[in-house]
């Protein structure tokens, strides 16, 4: 019989310093419904994870006598008695929470920033962090010790001085060194995937766009490319990617920009000339998928990959969270269906939250979706933005029946459905034993 985990809620003081609370076991969050975790709702902290605190913001636990939902400001005055704030992990890419942090979010008094919000707690028998997490993806290339900006920037500095005209260029150059952008950094250690950002445009407003934000309340993660490549600069940076890196793939849709499907015209005729050039590698892109025109067009250029990105399969959902302008929630169904008949490899980019992607509503709204269109994979990525101001800008109630318990619904009612974090190289869009491959153990 498995010995019984005690997994104690974690804290941090005043200064930011993180500890576990001796009398608080942990909680978590579904929307804004707290609770106990179930048993297969945790796993250990993934590598590469990091803790951040919610600040100002009291955690709430499950009280070790009482075994009562309670919310504590302040230690226990055996530990001194000071106040304390609620904390939250980062998970390493791979994995998609499965709860949000258990905290009195009424009583903070910002808008926290884009980050995406995790329950995490500690494990008494084992020393060790557990964070509210599934892993989705076997991928391993993006742990962040794959990254030694040690190694990086004589490599930055050799290409740009090859290729000192290239906008483009210097843009990945910034991604890369001062955003940090693993994608980025890709590029110029010639491997694995690598990106083409290409439209300073959008025609979604999207709540959480990490690279323009309306107001100063939520600043964006990076700026917004300013210009629109030409087909030369795309090619310049594509085509030796495609034809040396190790599991090339060069994909359109940074965080960077807006959406590549206003640029159709020039990445058209971007994707002509790579495949001119060479048949080795992966050309995906990434989009909203806003002009089904538009998708038959770079399906007959040549591109192997889609991911199409939505918060929800539901239109109110969809509409609340990306505010589309110029085009309807119908016009993305149709495209994700005009990419599977094209023979693309179809993906979701699918913006998952807990207490909103597994209410059941969306699960029967995405499982039509899903059949209808014949998508391939999901990718489940968790939505960074402030639990609170999506969950009301999202108007739900209620609760979920758990994410973790959504995947294996999923599963069970589309076989041959996949979960990942990652867009793929052509040679593993369906890797053996996909159809069972589900939980990753």
């Amino acid at each position: 019989m498995a010995k019984t985990k005690t997994i104690l809620a974690v804290v941090a003081d005043a200064s930011g310093e993180v500890f576990e609370h001796p009398e608080l076991l942990l909680a978590g969050m579904n929307g804004m419904t707290a609770r106990a975790p179930r048993a297969d709702e945790l796993i250990p902290l993934p590598e590469g994870s990091r803790l951040f605190t919610l600040p100002e913001t009291p955690p709430m636990g499950i009280d070790r006598d009482s075994g009562k939902l309670v919310t504590r400001d302040v230690l226990p005055r055996s530990w001194g008695g000071g106040p304390i704030q609620a904390v939250s992990a980062f998970l390493t890419p791979g994995f998609t929470r499965t709860l949000l942090p258990a905290a009195d979010y009424r009583r903070k008094t910002v808008q926290l920033p884009l980050w995406s919000y995790t329950a995490v707690g500690w494990c008494v028998e084992e020393e060790r962090f557990y964070a509210a997490a599934v892993q989705v993806d076997r991928n391993l290339q993006w742990q962040p010790d794959h990254f030694d900006d040690r190694l990086l920037d004589p490599l930055v500095r050799k290409s740009l001085k090859a290729h000192p005209n290239n906008r483009l260029l210097e843009q990945l150059a910034r991604c890369a060194v001062d955003y940090h952008c693993f994608a980025a950094k890709n590029l110029f250690f010639r491997r694995w995937e690598a990106p083409l950002p290409s439209s300073p445009t959008c025609n979604s407003r999207c709540l959480g766009c990490i690279s323009l934000q309306e107001s100063d309340c939520c600043p964006a993660s990076q700026d917004r490319l300013t210009f629109v490549p030409t087909v030369d600069e795309l090619c310049e940076v594509a085509v030796p990617h495609l034809k040396e890196a190790e599991n090339a793939i060069v994909s359109f849709g940074q965080g960077c920009e807006g959406d590549p499907i206003l640029q159709a015209d020039t990445l058209c005729a971007s994707v002509q000339s790579m495949r001119q050039a060479t048949s080795r590698g992966t050309i995906n892109f990434n989009s909203n998928a806003s002009i089904p025109d538009a998708i038959d067009r770079l399906a007959a250029a040549g591109i192997d990959s889609i991911r199409v990105s939505l918060n929800s399969a539901r239109e109110e959902v969809y509409n609340a969270y990306y505010r589309p302008r110029g085009y309807k929630f119908a016009d993305v169904v149709e495209s994700v269906h005009r990419a599977k008949r094209h023979g693309l490899f179809t993906m979701l980019n699918y913006l998952v939250f807990p207490g909103v992607t597994d209410q059941r509503d969306e699960i029967e709204a995405l499982v039509k979706l899903v059949e209808s269109a014949g998508v391939d994979l999901i990718q489940m990525r968790n939505l960074s933005l402030d639990p609170v101001f999506y969950w009301e800008a999202m108007g739900q109630t209620g609760e979920g029946v758990g994410m973790r318990a959504m995947l294996v619904e999923l599963k069970q009612r589309l076989p041959r459905l996949q979960f990942g974090y990652f867009n793929r190289t052509k040679e593993t869009f369906f890797p053996p034993g996909y159809e069972t491959d589900w939980p990753i153990v």
